[in-house]
């Protein structure tokens, strides 16, 4: 039977804890915002109920995980993994040596740190350390945010002990019994968040009654939307709308050089996310899980344009799901430059249908995802 969960009612005591000793949790993936910042929701989650709760992060030596991470108060060790490199096949001659090293410094990490129990959200790093962890009988977690499930994460969700995931009908993936429907953490600061538009607005140095364009491309960037954006950059600004604009760190010199004072704000990361949702009219987005769980808790009219190279095309699966609630537009990477500035122009000049994408987006919201997830963990 899958587990659709409900909103967690706080207690004053946390189950399972044990006699006094801290418990020791490791929480195992990265490589992108879309599986650090759920990680991050997840490991606050569980020091709220219990702040004597240790925790370990296990990343990619390299990725990003190994900044964003200690910038948010938590110890993480990196390993040497990678994935397989499939527009280079010379590149993966050195794969094997690096998973055998990875599963050996996990082993390492283990018999110093001795945890109790292991998550994994996904990322190159996820694989050795729960599969190391289930070699060892530890009890494991896993957390599939997308429609689509990795194949790492399939394999390893055998023999998981639970297995949260963002929508249902993921019994095709994992055993229905280990399945709990619990929607996708989102950043506290984004859930919680209480910047007003003016406030966000003045943040970037943009003007407070003007019609603003937010374009995120995830953590990393997206080349396909930066190149197009810069082409539309004239005609946006001709239209009297300005621009909060994250490029990611691929030519972001180049895109910088398109900053206008009080019109366009360009940076390669936005570090406080809730200025720049709360700032912006309409939102251009990749469609990653993690960035749709957000978008649907901002509640503000979207373009999505999923990342047309994505394993299996799962962007498109996710993309889909809000395009059928009438909650998004919908545009192939392929067809931006002909259809981005028409569908900007239709919706801001449609405010009913706006309306209605809010709506919908505010109906599936959720925004305890994380409190559930860690509730859940505790409990066995």
């Amino acid at each position: 039977m899958i587990k659709v969960a409900q909103s967690p009612i706080a207690t004053a005591t946390t189950p399972n804890i044990g006699d006094g000793l801290a418990l020791r949790i490791v929480i195992a993936g990265g490589g992108t915002g879309g599986h650090i910042f759920p990680a991050i929701a997840i490991a606050n989650a569980l020091k709220k109920i219990d702040d004597r709760i240790e925790i370990l992060f296990i990343g990619a030596i390299g990725k990003m995980e190994m900044e964003k991470v200690p910038q948010a108060g938590y110890r993480i060790i990196g390993l040497p993994i990678a994935g397989f490199n499939r527009s280079s096949l010379l590149k993966n001659i050195s794969l094997p040596f690096k998973i055998i090293k990875s599963f050996l410094a996990v082993r390492r990490i283990f018999n110093q740190f001795h945890p109790d129990k292991v998550i994994g959200v996904g990322g190159y790093s996820t694989f050795p350390v729960l599969k190391m962890a289930q070699r060892l009988h530890l009890p494991t977690y896993i957390h599939e945010s997308n429609a689509l499930a990795g194949k790492s994460n399939v394999l390893l969700g055998k023999k998981a002990t639970t297995v949260f995931v963002a929508r249902t009908g993921m019994e095709k993936y994992f055993p229905a019994n280990k399945l709990i429907v619990s929607g996708n953490p989102v950043r506290t600061t984004i859930a919680q968040s209480t910047v007003t538009e003016t406030e966000g607005k003045s943040f970037f140095g943009l003007r407070p009654a003007v019609t603003t364009l937010l374009v995120v491309g995830g953590s990393l960037g997206a080349r396909g939307i930066n190149e197009v954006i810069l082409l539309l950059l004239p005609r946006l600004l001709q239209k009297g709308i300005q621009i909060i604009w994250q490029t990611g760190k691929v030519d972001a010199q180049k895109y910088q050089a398109a900053t206008v004072p009080n019109k366009v704000w360009v940076g390669d990361f936005i570090t406080e996310m809730d200025k720049a949702y709360a700032a912006a009219d309409l939102i251009i987005s990749r469609a990653g899980a993690m960035a749709i769980a957000e978008l649907c808790v901002v509640g503000k009219p979207i373009i999505l344009v999923p990342y047309p190279h994505a394993a299996e095309d799962h962007q498109t699966a996710n993309a889909m799901d809000l395009v059928k609630a009438n909650a998004a537009v919908l545009i192939p990477e392929a067809d931006l430059a002909k259809k981005l500035f028409a569908s900007i122009e239709a919706l801001l000049s449609n405010p009913k249908e706006m309306e209605v994408m809010k709506a919908q987006l505010n109906q599936l919201a959720i925004k305890d995802a994380d409190d559930i997830i860690a509730q859940e963990i505790l409990k066995n």
